[in-house]
């Protein structure tokens, strides 16, 4: 979830995966009960592929829909990949769920866009019947555009090469859809300027095939303060705001009677919510989050040798921030490892890094918080050893299997606030034959390493509600003990523990 901006409107963040293609989008509520929906198309500079992000549409009344244009790492046009318009359609399938979810039609939808963003306002707002389009300084001859200044863009869309055939295609896309009068009761609104270089070949030859339609309205914005592409959006930002709450309001620029209003305060948004919630871009239930197996937590590390390493199953790779500031990011491994250093020395004192997987449709684990403390000179260690030595009866042993790793617990995570009592623990320890659990000094129980490493142990009771602490220790094949970090969790279940009378673990 993002942040709440300036003005106080929930940023919820989630991924459509009912398409071919991944759909990542950004949406905000209606104010006030207003169910207007603006789609939002993003232009080449957006921050993140999400276009009008920079609060902008803070204090608009409408539903907001922002998707972003990032499939596979390329840009799109929210068309199509070497020609295959399935993405397109995943597009659809989206904007199409949140209009059903809030209970609109078409009739209540503006599509909204600039340059590259204005371009697919126009093609998904004539194609689907929406009734609002605006489109700020857009390219009609997509094909040619991208071939000439676009050529990673080029190559995504249509093909290795770029063959004249495929540019010739896109390049009829919406021109097309015009000629044939694809939505002509559409409320269109399209802006550009003589100042835009891009005015002359992609936008003015092609003013003329909407001569038949009923509400075509073309802003040309002349002014000597205009230089280039970007900055006639920039100047006409005041207006084309006024001109979107109009759109709001169902009044469009022209003459005969309208209606204004369409607020409902008290409607119900459960099938909104539940849709939020079902595509929400954290699915930490679907896979764990990242184990961090060095440093070991509240470490001292020399600052200048701090390298993370860890295990990270099911996750592509794992990025890392502190104090919400991004830190950077690292792939996993095929094995589920990943390690990641900053590059610079840390401050001095204690760190609390924050780190969560993201896997290949882009959903998000949840948290994992790493403590540390940045010392400087000699004393600490780089890193926790990943295979700990250990003691039995005063005598070093080494007898473990080469490859091992330190046991990892991946469920429950370390201060995990866990609802059901009754908890399975899973993890890995390649290497060992045996995990092991003490809570207060007392031996819960142990459970056997399977041949891939993994392992997973449930008590048999209830934990009673409170703050639970576990020694995690994997067992050699000689019986020697290999302590992990605590594992310290929270029991939040109001029902009363039921464990054996033997053992009623728990600090509560």
């Amino acid at each position: 979830m993002s942040p709440a901006p300036a003005s106080g409107r929930q940023l919820l963040t989630g991924i459509e995966t009912a398409g071919t293609l991944p759909v990542e989008y950004r949406f905000a509520h209606g104010q006030k009960g207003n169910r207007h929906l603006v789609v939002v198309f993003a232009n080449f500079s957006a921050p993140s592929d999400y276009g009008w992000s920079n609060g902008v549409f803070d204090k608009l009344r409408a539903n907001i829909l922002w998707i972003r244009d990032r499939f596979e790492g390329n840009q799109s046009y929210y068309l199509c990949k070497e020609m295959d318009f399935a993405l397109e359609q995943s597009v659809v399938t989206l904007i199409s769920k949140v209009m059903k979810a809030l209970d609109l039609t078409t009739d209540s939808v503006t599509l909204w866009g600039g340059s590259k963003g204005g371009s697919a306002a126009l093609y998904f707002g004539l194609k689907y019947g929406f009734r609002n389009i605006v489109a700020i300084v857009p390219q009609f001859a997509i094909g040619t555009y991208v071939k000439n200044e676009r050529p990673g863009t080029a190559r995504f869309m249509l093909g290795e090469g770029v063959p004249e055939e495929n540019v010739r295609i896109v390049d009829s896309l919406v021109p097309d859809l015009v000629r044939s009068g694809a939505n002509r009761t559409a409320n269109i609104y399209v802006l550009s300027s003589p100042q835009d270089d891009q005015y002359p070949v992609q936008v003015e030859p092609f003013l003329g095939l909407f001569q038949h339609y009923e509400n075509f309205n073309f802003v040309l914005s002349d002014s000597p303060h205009i230089a280039d592409h970007i900055q006639v959006t920039g100047r006409n930002v005041p207006m084309l705001m006024g001109l979107l709450n109009f759109l709001i309001d169902g009044i469009a620029p022209r003459l005969g009677s309208v209606r204004n209003g369409f607020e409902e305060p008290d409607r119900d948004r459960s099938a909104i919510d539940s849709y939020l919630t079902a595509t929400a871009i954290m699915r930490g239930a679907e896979f764990p989050p990242p184990a961090v197996m060095a440093p070991g937590p509240r470490t001292p590390v020399r600052r200048d040798a701090v390298r993370f390493e860890g295990r990270a199953p099911g996750a592509v790779r794992v990025v890392l921030w502190e104090q919400g500031k991004y830190l950077g990011r690292t792939d996993v491994a095929a094995d589920g490892t990943w390690s990641w250093e900053l590059g610079t020395a840390w401050n001095k004192g204690e760190h609390r890094v924050k780190l969560y997987g993201v896997d290949a449709a882009g959903f998000q684990s949840r948290r994992t918080e790493l403590r540390f403390t940045a010392v400087d000179g000699t004393r600490a260690n780089s890193v926790t050893p990943a295979t700990p030595p250990a003691r039995d009866g005063g005598a070093m042993l080494s007898t473990v299997r080469p490859g091992a790793t330190a046991p990892v617990v991946l469920e429950p995570v370390a201060h995990e606030q866990v609802l059901d009592p009754r908890i399975v623990f899973t993890g890995s320890a390649g290497g060992f034959a045996q995990v092991g659990f003490r809570e207060n000094g007392k031996l819960l129980g142990r459970t056997a390493v399977a041949p891939d490493g993994r392992w997973s142990w449930e008590s048999g009771w209830q934990w009673s509600v409170g703050t639970h602490v576990l020694d995690v220790f994997a067992v050699n094949a000689s019986g020697a003990e290999f302590p992990a970090p605590r594992l310290p969790f929270t029991v939040m279940h109001a029902m009363a523990a039921t464990a054996p009378a033997a053992y009623r673990g728990g600090t509560s």
